[in-house]
């Protein structure tokens, strides 16, 4: 445990973002994107921030690794591929729903159990082929679907009710909002429903990126190691193929990074350096740029971040400009001593 007295609670307020990036088009400026990046040096303090870090924020699926350490510390005996698909967002490809299935079978359980919203599979592919198969909307399919697996099994082996187990008062959730505060350093602003139909608790930007340092860093065996070493070691289990946060984790030895809908990612290194982003209006192509500046920031060689730089901007089918971090997000220089 990391603190028997979380802080308070982040203020829940109108969240005072910066810009963070911009459409260039041929040397002009057409838009801008707003938001706010903290980073975290290997000690845990703040070594650079933008935007608003302190505001009460929703960290959406982000915060789904700090779940699967809660779900470990109750009891959940998972590891491996199957502990990276437990706090995944997947893509629904047929390992990710074979996974969710054996998740359920371990527990003695079925699809009919699970309480996430049915829906299509994520990925825009995949989605078509299911369409083209003639199937529709589906719990096993849906995103969330291994997390909510796992939450039905340390429900079970806790002898907790599983009807209610998406229930802000159960158990459950009871013991999950726990670590998030421990981790977090924070107590919760605000619990709401995730788009999956589970808990999710508001904290902030900054308690985002501690809880995720403290499980990239944690040591071997722990229920954060498990949890940071599934998750890299599976990164496409935790995301899908093609996916921007698995290929991330592929090209900088060590790392460990989540994405969130409505443009939220938080990512860190085996040393505890850690960056979290949060982008005002939810737009991937301005998260992936602004999260690889931000580990630049973090001492991360610009030589591995180069395929996440940023989108092109296209003009007749050819390129004419990006979208590219904000000035103010770009590594400082250190000068070599005379």
């Amino acid at each position: 445990m990391y603190s028997s007295s979380p802080a308070d609670a982040p203020i829940v307020r109108e969240p005072l973002h910066a810009p963070v990036a911009h459409l260039i088009r041929d040397g002009v400026v057409e838009g801008i994107h707003y938001g706010s990046v903290v980073v975290l040096g290997a000690d845990g303090e703040v070594q650079f921030q933008l935007g608003d870090i302190e505001a009460a924020f929703y960290p959406r699926s982000a915060l789904k690794p700090v779940q699967a350490v809660a779900m470990l510390r109750a009891g959940l005996p998972l590891d491996g591929d199957l502990l990276s698909l437990a706090a995944a967002s997947h893509s629904g490809e047929e390992r990710h729903l074979a996974g969710t299935r054996r998740i359920l079978g371990l527990a003695g359980l079925t699809e009919d159990d699970l309480r996430n919203v049915p829906d299509m599979p994520y990925d825009p592919g995949v989605r078509d082929t299911w369409i083209r198969e003639g199937r529709g909307p589906s719990r096993l399919a849906q995103n969330c679907s291994g997390k909510h697996a796992a939450m039905l099994w340390t429900a079970k082996l806790n002898g907790w009710s599983l009807a209610e187990y998406l229930d802000p008062g159960h158990p459950l959730q009871q013991a999950i909002a726990e670590i998030v505060e421990d981790l977090t350093g924070q107590r919760i602003a605000r619990t709401t429903v995730d788009g999956c139909g589970a808990p999710l608790f508001s904290i902030s930007l900054h308690g985002l990126a501690r809880a995720v340092s403290r499980i990239a860093a944690a040591v071997p065996g722990t229920p954060e190691a498990r949890v940071a070493d599934a998750m890299r070691e599976h990164a496409e289990m935790a995301s899908g193929a093609g996916r921007d946060v698995a290929a991330l984790m592929a090209a900088v030895p060590g790392l460990l990074a989540k994405d969130g809908f409505e443009g939220v990612e938080v990512a860190a290194l085996p040393d505890g350096r850690a960056v979290a982003v949060k982008i005002a209006d939810g737009a991937n192509r301005a998260r992936v740029p602004v999260a690889a500046a931000a580990l630049a920031r973090a001492g991360v060689p610009q030589e591995l971040l180069t395929e996440f730089a940023g989108e092109a901007l296209l003009g007749g089918g050819r390129e004419v400009g990006r979208v590219r971090p904000v000035r103010s997000l770009e590594p400082v220089a250190v000068s070599a001593c005379a």
